[in-house]
């Protein structure tokens, strides 16, 4: 029986490329697409994003502002701290304690909690959040929304960086 679990450690792709540098990608302006799916598979929100990330020493600040299809707005702001081991931490004041981030090659994988509102109700999950950066500025992000260890929903974006003019 398949119970949402996985194998998959951010070792794996410590020979990929291009490399992930965490602080550099989360500089500067990005935009994204993202879309949720439930535990059929069905997409159920579909947003956009803008990020601005800023960066003093191992300290750096990520604003997310999300304009969802269905006319919600939500900002969240990240507090992230790039540890001596090259591990990261992150705080945001609707995350649960401390988002715990590890990167290897061109993969970013997070672990955090969240309660998670949905129509009305509100959730506690845990996010396996993971992101592959590609050629030309992009990174991919894949998060696995975990109630009970059972995946119950997965989250999809893609990100650009914005070029400067």
């Amino acid at each position: 029986m398949l119970c949402g679990c996985t194998n998959n450690k951010v070792e794996y792709y410590k020979d990929t490329e291009p490399e992930i540098k965490f602080e550099e990608f989360f500089s500067g302006d990005l935009v994204g697409w993202g879309i949720v799916q439930n535990w059929k598979g069905q997409v159920v929100r579909r947003f956009d994003i803008k990020m601005h990330g800023s960066w003093d020493g191992n300290n750096g600040t990520l604003n997310e502002d999300f304009i969802y299809y269905d006319g919600e707005e939500q900002k969240r702001i990240w507090k992230v701290v790039k540890k001596e081991d090259g591990t990261f931490t992150g705080q945001a004041d609707d995350i649960l304690g401390t988002a715990q981030g590890t990167t290897s090659g061109n993969a970013i994988n997070w672990h955090y909690s969240m309660d998670l509102p949905v129509k009305g109700k509100t959730y506690r999950v845990k996010f396996d959040d993971w992101m592959w950066q590609m050629n030309g500025g992009v990174l991919i992000n894949r998060s696995y929304i975990k109630k009970f260890g059972i995946t119950v929903a997965e989250l999809t974006l893609v990100l650009q960086k914005v070029e400067k003019k």
